[in-house]
């Protein structure tokens, strides 16, 4: 069966719920599906290859007048358009369009959160009272899912776990794209290069990562080898990052290198992908790093250690001195022992968490709702 889907979003920024989406996609128009993305705000940074795919900017003021005039050209848009699924991803999209569907067809409606954390008790307590208009409620991880329950934004059996899909063709090694990036960055190849990426706020706990980074550069400096960090992301505490890491006298070592494209090639170039996140749902650069060989030491959030599996070193958030001496760890043990590792990790999400398993996934939800 053909499906006409449309997928609405919150936005199209550089984050990896946006990456998720697009990559869906992708994977659902090569299986001759015909697919329509509403982003309420912004303008798009990430897109789907496909060109069949139509994305509509609505340019949403976040004014009672924006929402209103929001939910009247959203209306336009699924008459037209005529979706037989309408799927909506991230809360404030999904909050949107139950209350669309108050006013406008929708035979089917899923709603995908992709946090343990979507804001405070008034997003939580619209989540809640606006349930009974989505038809499938989902998050990316089971921790997510909890998280969810317990805060009392969903009941125990109102929300299902699908987990985010992974290009494995997209994120592949490159020996070519190592040499370009760390040419690009100037650092030697002996240089043992952590790689961050994700937006600058409070959430990726940014600060834990740079405390950490001053443990692992006495460490480096001790044991006479050469260590950098790399940060890929911007947002509004750029200055204020910046101005701590001159503070704990880390410029010659860290890099912020503000928003990139391609990340698999900076992926490639790095010897350890590093998230000292907070809280995180199914954090999908962490499998990314995996995909591409890079061995991952991620904080225990959310659902990163489903993710990460046997691919790397998880340690507890907000703890500086045990992310330090994960990351000293991954230096400090031989290229092989590297490679075995992320070999481990690499098969793992090959397996279970392709974008071509998890569209599988969601294409049995959406064909067996009508059964």
């Amino acid at each position: 069966m053909k499906n006409r889907i449309c997928f609405i979003t919150t936005g199209l920024g550089m984050g990896g719920a946006e990456r998720q989406i697009c990559d869906l996609s992708d994977e659902l128009c090569v299986r001759h599906n015909e697919v329509l993305i509403i982003a309420l705000t912004g303008k798009s940074i990430v897109k789907p290859k496909n060109d069949s795919v139509r994305i509509v900017e609505l340019n949403m003021q976040k004014t009672l007048v924006g929402l209103i005039k929001a939910l009247c050209e959203c209306r336009a848009i699924l008459k037209d358009f005529n979706p037989n699924i309408v799927h909506s991803h991230m809360v404030h999209a999904n909050i949107f369009t139950r209350i669309l569907r108050l006013c406008t067809k929708m035979p089917m409606l899923v709603c995908t959160a992709h946090n343990t954390n979507e804001g405070g008790k008034g997003r939580l307590l619209a989540y809640r009272y606006t349930n009974f208009l989505a038809d499938i409620n989902t998050n990316v991880s089971d921790e997510a899912v909890e998280a969810f329950i317990h805060s009392g934004a969903v009941k125990s059996d109102q929300m299902i776990m699908v987990a985010n899909g992974f290009d494995d063709k997209r994120f592949v090694y490159s020996s070519q794209a190592r040499e370009e990036k760390r040419q690009e960055l100037n650092i030697s190849s002996d240089t043992f290069l952590y790689l961050a990426i994700g937006r600058l706020e409070e959430q990726k706990d940014y600060p834990n990562m740079l405390n950490a980074m001053t443990i692992v550069v006495k460490a480096a400096i001790e044991n006479d080898k050469k260590v950098k960090l790399a940060i890929i992301g911007q947002s509004y505490l750029e200055q204020e990052l910046k101005q701590l890491t001159n503070d704990l006298g880390l410029n010659d070592y860290v890099m912020f290198l503000g928003l990139q494209r391609n990340v698999e090639c900076w992926l490639s170039a790095a010897d350890c992908f590093v998230l000292s996140s907070e809280y995180e749902g199914f954090c999908l650069v962490t499998a990314e790093a995996l995909l591409t060989e890079c061995l991952v030491v991620a904080t225990d959030c959310g659902g990163v250690k489903e993710g990460v599996g046997d691919g790397g070193f998880v340690v507890p958030p907000k703890n500086s001195e045990a992310l330090a001496q994960a990351m000293i760890k991954a230096i400090s043990i031989s290229k092989q022992e590297r490679a075995a590792i992320v070999k481990k990790g690499r098969d793992r999400i090959i397996k279970f968490y392709s974008i071509a398993a998890i569209t599988n996934k969601w294409l049995e939800i959406y064909q067996g709702y009508y059964k």
